[in-house]
């Protein structure tokens, strides 16, 4: 599992380390990290050019003793300066010990664009709100130039906390990060800006609980449901989906699909497409007395393609067992209903509808896709998986670490593919998992199956749910 904490988290373990340890050695472990990997993304070193980008504080240190490093190895390094009488003290005297020019902005451009390299040290985890002008210019030079940029701890011009890009900033192809990844680099848009990412361990004893979490294979592998010998249909659990309109029966069709690959015994399905639920799935058990008279199920999937059925989703949400609410059901549910079930309730919004239930643009939850997740889940007293670029899974309890997916791809974009993710995820709550278990299990799944079905092109709905086998297998391999 890959963890994330805060800048006031990190800055903590830092302090507690350096004091116990030589006056710059922690700075020294950072430089020689981040010299490896500028080397590894050179490929030769001597002979090359390097430009380091620098600001005031530490970053533009660390930025300063690896210049040093590389120009030791023969690589011509020179260090443009943003605040000539603010720059590391101690980085300056060792780049230019070792051979490195030093200059102010006034021909950036020049350098930028004869250099193999450029490090980026211009502003450190703590930046907010964007970038100063100077710096602005720099951002936008550098992606103009196509030279390969690595930088240090984070892109500056990102919000390490939050991952949110206010204005121009530094679009890396590698990141280099020191004793743990920062929230930002996991989370869009911040993440995009990133590029590849390299942990470089400096020796941070940090909490157990990070403010952030990504489940990798062996973490998904672990909370899928395996039949025990004895299990039955029954035993395994039995998922309710209620979903469809005679405008959209296709929406209870692929919800119903992804629902029997999800690890629940038996799907029930309750609405009007019926009909087409039974050709393509004759496994399902439908039936036409509603919900409350359905038979007995683990857990409630409500809303894909219900139209203004708002009767089906009140009735659904009276019940006493895991919902899983989604689409048309995230509009017509009350927010207190919501709040005052017992059972757990998990929330699937993409950007769109979850602006609609936060009163704010889809572009403000698009740019503060964190801060979003945990006030939508604040708010209703449920889980809360928000869908996008990145996948966020937020509990309503603030001392739960939200969960980033890492898995999908652009071709994920298509319609009804959340119908597929809604069934799976309800699926998986049938099974016993915890909302937030249920909810990142499935979008790890549904994230590589969408990467299988696609292969680098157009991609279905139903070829989602076909390929989730296959995700599942690979997953459960660990």
């Amino acid at each position: 599992m890959r963890t994330a904490y805060s800048v006031e988290t990190v800055r903590t373990a830092e302090r507690s380390l350096m004091a116990r340890l030589p006056e710059g050695t922690l700075m020294q472990r950072a430089a020689a990290g981040l010299a490896a990997a500028c080397a590894d993304v050179l490929g030769r070193v001597y002979g090359s050019r390097v430009v380091l980008l620098i600001g005031s504080g530490d970053n533009g240190g660390d930025a300063l003793y690896a210049g040093a490093r590389l120009a030791r190895r023969g690589a011509g390094v020179t260090a443009v300066l943003l605040t000539s009488d603010r720059a590391h003290t101690g980085g300056l005297a060792a780049l230019r010990r070792a051979g490195g020019t030093v200059r102010d902005t006034t021909d950036a451009e020049k350098w930028i664009s004869q250099a193999d390299l450029v490090l980026d040290g211009i502003v450190g985890i703590g930046g907010k709100g964007g970038l100063r002008p100077e710096a602005e210019r720099l951002a936008v030079v550098c992606e103009r130039a196509g030279v390969p940029v690595v930088a240090v701890d984070l892109p500056s011009g990102v919000d390490a906390d939050t991952g949110e890009v206010h204005g121009p900033a530094i679009r890396a192809d590698l990141t280099v990060t020191f004793g743990t990844h920062k929230p930002g680099l996991l989370i869009d848009p911040a993440r995009d800006y990133a590029g590849s990412v390299r942990l470089v361990d400096i020796g941070l004893t940090l909490p157990e609980v990070p403010e952030v979490e990504a489940l990798q294979h062996r973490d998904v592998a672990g909370l899928l449901p395996v039949p025990a010998p004895e299990s039955d249909k029954y035993r395994r659990g039995v998922v309710g989906v209620a979903a469809g309109s005679a405008r959209y029966p296709g929406a209870a069709v692929l919800a119903v699909a992804g629902a029997l690959r999800g690890g629940a015994g038996a799907v029930r399905y309750v609405g009007p497409a019926a009909d087409a639920v039974i050709a393509r799935f004759p496994e399902t058990l439908v039936s036409d007395r509603g919900p409350a008279k359905a038979g007995r199920v683990q857990a409630w999937v409500v809303g894909p393609g219900a139209g203004d059925d708002a009767a089906t989703v009140a009735e659904v949400l009276s019940t006493d067992v895991p919902v899983l609410l989604d689409a048309d059901g995230l509009r017509l549910a009350d927010q207190e209903t919501v709040r005052a079930r017992t059972a757990p309730t998990l929330m699937t919004p993409h950007a769109g509808e979850a602006a609609a239930l936060l009163g704010v643009t889809r572009e403000e939850v698009e740019r503060a896709r964190l801060n979003s997740a945990r006030e939508l889940a604040r708010r209703y007293g449920a889980t809360v998986l928000l869908k996008g670029s990145t996948t966020l899974v937020a509990d309503p309890t603030t001392d739960t670490p939200v969960r980033v997916n890492p898995t999908g791809t652009s071709w994920l974009a298509t319609a009804g593919s959340g119908d597929v993710l809604s069934g799976l995820a309800g699926s998986l709550l049938a099974a016993g998992l915890s909302p937030q278990d249920a909810g990142s299990a499935a979008a790890y799944l549904h994230g590589l199956a969408g990467r299988y079905a696609a292969e680098g092109a157009p991609v279905g709905a139903q070829d989602v749910a076909e390929a989730l086998r296959r995700a599942w297998r690979d997953t459960g391999s660990g």
